[in-house]
């Protein structure tokens, strides 16, 4: 059995950021940006939290059959984490970013969003709090919202900054330069790796975690968690103020349950996609 795990462990795709730099002449060949996928088969260790992966293989020498498969048992993860994934409000689109604020709509739009939420909570979901970017248009939609879950945690985060993930396929009609997405990438896959993934194994209950970020960083997100080619971002749209939702179980499987919801909203308050 332990050898069994052992080989299922080192069988997962490693991921390497960036294993491979190629600067060609049109869009195809251009930077590769991107650690490889293999789509069509699910890598059960993708966030690395496979118990083989958790545990100090050291530890294991010496160790019956029983004793290293209890070492295992202890570090799989036991509940589910509940990602709700939030687009900031419409902002000014200003060259500075503290100009950077919510319109009037976008300010609607967020309370629309708080509101929703507040609604999820008073039917039995508990957050356990928002972690944002913290980007003028996404720290004042956290604030907003936060006023209709009133007590719950706070944190800011510059790993959530908007930015260019990888350059998508097909082609976006305006160009950006190559620096943009070798900037960009690693630190928008950092921000993946520290807020999407299965729950840790001393978690005893399934969380509800809320955050609020950028459309790019989203869209992003979305396709790293679904083991899809994440070249294909810019193939979805979202709302501003719409909500996301992801479960990542306790097996590694993850579901997307909504894409861009704004269906609480009425028609005149939306904007963005």
């Amino acid at each position: 059995m332990f050898l069994r795990r052992a080989v299922i462990a080192a069988g997962g795709s490693a991921v390497a950021l960036f294993a491979a730099v190629s600067v060609g002449k049109s869009g195809d060949d251009l930077v590769s940006l991107w650690p490889h996928v293999h789509p069509g088969r699910w890598d059960r260790n993708w966030d690395y939290r496979e118990p083989m992966s958790l545990i100090n293989l050291n530890d294991l020498k010496g160790c019956t059959e029983k004793d290293r498969e209890d070492k295992l048992t202890k570090c799989d993860a036991k509940v589910s984490r509940h990602i709700y994934l939030i687009r900031h409000g419409q902002y000014n689109d200003a060259d500075c970013e503290s100009e950077r604020t919510l319109t009037g709509k976008g300010r609607e739009q967020a309370d629309l969003t708080g509101q929703r939420l507040a609604t999820l909570a008073n039917e039995g979901i508990n957050f356990n709090g928002i972690v944002y970017s913290s980007l003028t248009r996404s720290t004042e939609t956290a604030d907003i919202i936060s006023r209709r879950l009133p007590g719950i945690k706070m944190c800011s985060s510059n790993l959530l900054h908007e930015g260019a993930p990888t350059r998508p396929v097909p082609p976006e009609s305006r160009w950006r330069p190559d620096l943009d997405y070798f900037k960009d990438g690693p630190r928008i896959e950092a921000a993946f790796r520290k807020y999407i993934h299965r729950a840790d194994p001393e978690q005893t209950k399934d969380s509800y975690e809320i955050i609020v970020c950028h459309d790019n960083v989203i869209r992003y997100f979305v396709c790293r968690a679904l083991q899809l080619p994440p070249d294909g971002w810019l193939r979805m749209s979202l709302y501003h103020g719409s909500i996301t939702k992801m479960v990542v179980y306790s097996n590694g499987d993850v579901s997307l349950i909504t894409l861009g919801d704004a269906g609480y909203m009425p028609p005149g308050k939306l904007s963005g996609a």
